[in-house]
């Protein structure tokens, strides 16, 4: 679990809005968590039921020692709950078993708290015994949903909710979470880029393939600062074999305009957060011996090809007329 001050990083608002709620002890009945997947959802609803469930918090910080606290460290508590879809949706029959558990006495005192996954994902039964449920709630029971399509959830379900928008991810502070999972920087710096999602680039930075195309796409930066030839011998030795399928092929050509970019920011001597920063030296020659006119005509290429790529053009095609329009005094044609 994320300790307090890393949750305070991902979603500032959301973590004082909460902790302010239970300082003033007014803790709701129910709770609607919306935001894109990575965005902290899980994470802050398990940290929030801990702070409601510690018997020794301390400035809004569960203790993590107490009894409360080491039974829900070992997903043993009997108090939580933790409902996720059977297969495509939330069926009724989950609902109505969680709900006897609500009303049943526990093994533990004190209050109840349940966390539905993917709420959106109730079929309609399940989503009306729900809201009877939050219309007449029983006891010390807290609820938190969570939802990446809050608008797919029963609008009487979401009036009885008090809502909550995780924010996405600023880029800086998907790079760090990444650094902390023992993530070089040039990787976190390219990942980054690409989602403001930290679970799915967590997977990125581990994902052969991906860790490939990134070789793939600097290896041909290279080959085209030598001679056309050699870039276009690259593209059938190696690009091509390596990128088959579409969206592989895009993100290769997505890679390809931040390196680009990257130059630009060089040679305009603007400050930014580089998608290669293993690069730099390389690019800076680039830099150097490149205008801003032509700069500005290689990544209106390379935006071209992407157009193209969905028009479903001929890949070898694509690429001959992407880098014979890459080396300088070329047209895209």
């Amino acid at each position: 679990m994320l300790t307090q001050s890393e949750l305070k990083q991902i979603q500032p608002v959301v973590m004082r809005q909460l902790e302010q709620l239970y300082e003033r002890k007014r803790v709701a009945h129910a709770y609607l968590f919306e935001g894109n997947a990575g965005t902290g959802k899980a994470e802050i609803a398990k940290y929030f039921t801990q702070l409601l469930l510690c018997t020794q918090v301390t400035n809004n910080i569960p203790c993590g020692t107490c009894r409360q606290c080491q039974l829900l460290a070992s997903n043993n508590h009997t108090n939580v709950h933790h409902i996720y879809p059977d297969g495509q949706t939330i069926k009724v029959e989950q609902i109505r078993q969680l709900l006897n558990e609500m009303k049943m006495m526990g093994m533990e005192a004190g209050r109840k708290v349940y966390i539905i996954y993917d709420a959106d994902k109730m079929n309609s039964a399940s989503a009306n015994m729900l809201l009877k449920f939050l219309e007449e709630p029983v006891g010390h029971v807290t609820a938190i949903l969570l939802t990446t399509q809050y608008q797919a959830i029963l609008p009487t379900i979401i009036s009885r909710c008090q809502h909550f928008t995780f924010t996405a991810l600023p880029r800086e502070q998907i790079m760090q979470q990444l650094m902390q999972q023992a993530i070089t920087k040039s990787m976190a710096a390219t990942v980054s880029l690409l989602t403001n999602n930290i679970d799915e680039a967590i997977q990125l930075c581990s994902d052969e393939q991906f860790v490939q195309t990134r070789k793939t796409v600097l290896h041909l930066i290279g080959t085209i600062q030598q001679h056309v030839q050699e870039a276009l011998l690259y593209v059938h030795e190696a690009w091509l074999p390596t990128f088959k399928e579409r969206d592989e092929f895009e993100r290769a050509l997505d890679l390809l305009l931040f390196a680009y970019r990257d130059v630009v920011a060089i040679k305009a001597n603007v400050t930014h957060v580089p998608a290669f920063p293993d690069k730099i030296e390389e690019f800076k020659k680039i830099a150097s011996k490149s205008t801003y006119e032509r700069l500005s005509m290689q990544m209106q290429a390379i935006l071209k090809a992407r157009e193209q790529l969905q028009r479903n053009m001929n890949r070898a095609l694509l690429m001959e007329q992407l880098m014979l329009n890459l080396q300088e005094g070329y047209l895209f044609v």
